[in-house]
């Protein structure tokens, strides 16, 4: 994909800003807004009219676009924030995590491998590996909301609308349709079945 040098901030200007580029392919669209102590590894992109604050870093493979980052965030690698989200200070937004009109509250993590669409979380949560909010039946998107303090174990599915209170646990592997108070834990894990001897013949053995 070619860039226009006219619509995007020269490596030099975004020094003068007192933005660290870490490489040469990083992109930043004129109608962002940048704060000072900001590192960038390449190769990155971000446009929209996004805005980032101060002491943020983005690691290798973003694309932000549209949306509100406070300061002292870490984003990445190949992290993709969609349009209009709002990423509160001190998030942790990590590998292949996917964000579209989220919001979420202070000191939340994301650490890998979750889709976090329609969504507006507290402060504190933690959000585990494959987790996914989903956010479309097909007609209708609809919204999630997470307390302060809840945790979402790995590999969970929140189908939406939902709302999850504070301080609740949702275990890994829950498929949750529903609303979770607050401290409660929500758990929907099928019982573990073992057949002994049940596995021979059925591969190598």
């Amino acid at each position: 994909m070619l860039f226009k040098k006219t619509q995007y901030y020269t490596l030099r200007q975004l020094k003068r800003m007192g933005v660290k580029v870490v490489g040469r392919e990083v992109f930043v669209s004129r109608d962002c807004t940048l704060s000072r102590g900001v590192i960038i590894h390449s190769p990155c992109h971000i446009a929209g009219s996004t805005e980032v604050g101060e002491d943020c870093m983005l690691l290798a493979g973003c694309n932000i676009y549209g949306s509100q980052i406070s300061p002292k965030c870490t984003l990445g690698p190949f992290c993709n924030v969609r349009e209009g989200c709002k990423i509160g200070p001190s998030c942790r937004i990590g590998d292949f995590v996917e964000l579209k009109n989220a919001i979420l509250g202070q000191g939340c993590k994301a650490a890998h491998l979750s889709y976090i669409g329609d969504v507006e979380l507290g402060e504190h949560v933690n959000v585990g590996c494959g987790v996914v909010f989903a956010n479309y039946d097909g007609k209708v998107k609809a919204r999630t909301y997470v307390g302060n303090n809840a945790f979402i174990g790995c590999n969970s599915i929140i189908i939406a609308p939902a709302h999850i209170g504070d301080g609740a646990y949702v275990a890994a592997g829950t498929c949750l349709s529903g609303d979770v108070p607050e401290k409660s834990l929500a758990l929907s894990r099928p019982p573990l079945k073992i057949k002994p001897d049940g596995a021979r013949g059925r591969y190598l053995n």
